[in-house]
């Protein structure tokens, strides 16, 4: 055994290097063979005592366990490099065709995903996108709605105040004829009753020939105008006709119209309406044809630039003449073409409810047209609250020419002009009313009249003159109606 062991350590320190070392081989004293290496030190020039060998011997031991452990591991990492070797000549042996299909399977796979991944991301940008959308559309339909309901309000607060007045007017009707004012109305200067241009004149009947009555326009279609040669003061007005009944409460009271003096592209059939109760009023509906407007097709709706105020607006040769709300503005704005043209301030004139006609309804600018042109009907401070009667130039609104009559504005209900001539209404709400005042331009004379007059619904807030027809046009009481009329010959 310890020959063994010499030889193993031998070996190794043949393995670390050595290179001085001799074998000898002989017999021993008993005939055994016996091997024998001499190696030289390295380090030391003489032999150690006996216990220095066993500790170099113990070195050399662990030296041998140390390069030991260094194979085995350099085995272990030799079988790896095996392993793999042989994995890559079966690799190579399989051809690179089919590591070029796998290739392609991988990338075909992952170009699937990377599609999958940017279709996500599409459907996820179009999703946001149409969020947002959504969330505009409800903020501006929230938007909408509140404008709505606070219009709403204030549609409900001027109705509610309107009913108010009309049971004050009621009340005041039923008190008598001089309670036939607006309550709300400003006040008018103390009339002086001792002077007696300004005293109601006193009613009385004027006979008129038969031979002097010219011939009233048929019902059934317009009158084609005769210019002044068809002039004449007014002797009878006849039953009301009714065409049309608004549906809703802004139709309690309004203006409708026809052109007298049309213009391309509208006719003489061609109709216009404006409700006018309630707050900032802009709509005035359009009728192509007289079936349209009876049952109640608008061809086309126009919004004017401003509102207007109360039921004064009239219609002439292709232009609509109203009074901007609340100012004393009159406005020409040309149908066609949706523009304002012309606008002018009345000068000196009442506006809402200084000086309105007895029923109220701020009218207190009130236009008018006849065989003549255009007219406005107002009052102003200095004329008292008597009406002032003024004619203007259809282009530019200009103030032609001014006349001022001694019939108090808030004492009549209605006002239109014939021929140049100016007549009042007694009242809006009496069946039995009359047309009770005549003021002549002409002679800038005044005329009591008893015309009898039928308000069939009893409550008349409009009443206008058409030439062309030689009809009057009225709003009684949400209808729209038409009366025919008879011309005495001046």
């Amino acid at each position: 055994m310890p020959a063994v062991q010499l030889l193993l350590l031998a070996c190794v320190v043949w393995g670390a290097g050595a290179k001085a070392a001799q074998l000898r081989k002989a017999n021993d004293r008993s005939g055994r063979c016996q091997y024998t290496f001499s190696v030289a030190s390295p380090n030391e020039s003489s032999c150690p005592e006996p216990g220095q060998a066993m500790s170099a011997i113990q070195d050399l031991q662990r030296d041998s366990s140390s390069q030991r452990a260094e194979l085995e591991s350099t085995k272990a990492r030799l079988s790896s490099l095996e392993s793999l070797l042989q994995r890559l000549n079966l690799d190579q042996a399989a051809g690179p065709q089919e590591a070029q299909e796998g290739l392609q399977r991988e990338l075909g796979a992952l170009r699937k995903d990377r599609d999958r991944l940017e279709t996500q991301a599409r459907e996820l940008e179009v999703a946001y996108s149409n969020l947002l959308r959504d969330k505009s559309a409800l903020e501006e339909e929230k938007r909408r709605l509140g404008q709505e309901n606070e219009e709403l309000a204030r549609r409900l607060e001027s109705s509610s105040q309107e009913a108010a007045r009309l049971r004050r007017g009621q009340c005041l009707q039923a008190g008598g004829p001089s309670q036939d004012l607006l309550s709300g109305s400003r006040e008018v200067p103390q009339w002086n009753l001792d002077n007696l241009a300004f005293q109601e004149l006193k009613s009385e009947l004027t006979e008129v020939p038969a031979s002097g009555i010219l011939q009233e326009s048929p019902s059934d279609r317009p009158r084609i105008g005769e210019g002044d040669g068809g002039c004449g003061r007014l002797v009878w007005v006849g039953e009301p006709v009714t065409l049309r009944t608004a549906e809703t409460i802004t139709g309690k009271y309004g203006v409708w119209m026809r052109d007298p003096k049309p213009v391309h592209p509208y006719t003489q059939e061609t109709t216009w309406r404006i409700d006018t109760v309630g707050v900032d009023i802009r709509q005035v509906f359009e009728y192509s044809l007289l079936s349209d407007f009876v049952q109640g097709y608008p061809s086309r709706v126009h919004v004017l630039p401003r509102p207007l105020e109360s039921t004064g607006a009239v219609v002439y040769a292709g232009s609509l003449y109203f009074q901007a709300a609340e100012t004393r503005t009159v406005i020409r704005y040309e149908l066609n073409t949706e523009a304002v043209k012309a606008k002018k301030e009345i000068p000196g004139a009442g506006y809402h409810g200084q000086f309105p006609y007895s029923w109220g309804g701020y009218t207190d600018i009130d236009m008018a047209v006849d065989e003549t042109g255009l007219w406005v009907i107002y009052s102003t401070e200095e004329a008292k609250g008597a009406i002032v009667l003024s004619q203007l130039n259809p282009e530019n609104l200009e103030l032609e020419r001014t006349w001022e009559t001694n019939i108090r504005k808030q004492s009549v209900a209605n006002a239109f002009v014939i021929c140049g001539t100016l007549y009042t209404i007694s009242s809006y709400s009496s069946a039995d009313a009359t047309v009770n005042f005549a003021y002549d331009t002409g002679t800038g004379r005044s005329t009591s009249l008893t015309i009898p007059f039928k308000n069939h619904y009893k409550y008349t807030s409009m009443v206008d003159y058409n030439p062309l027809e030689r009809k009057l046009f009225a709003w009684d009481n949400f209808n729209m109606v038409t009366y025919d009329i008879k011309l005495a010959k001046l």
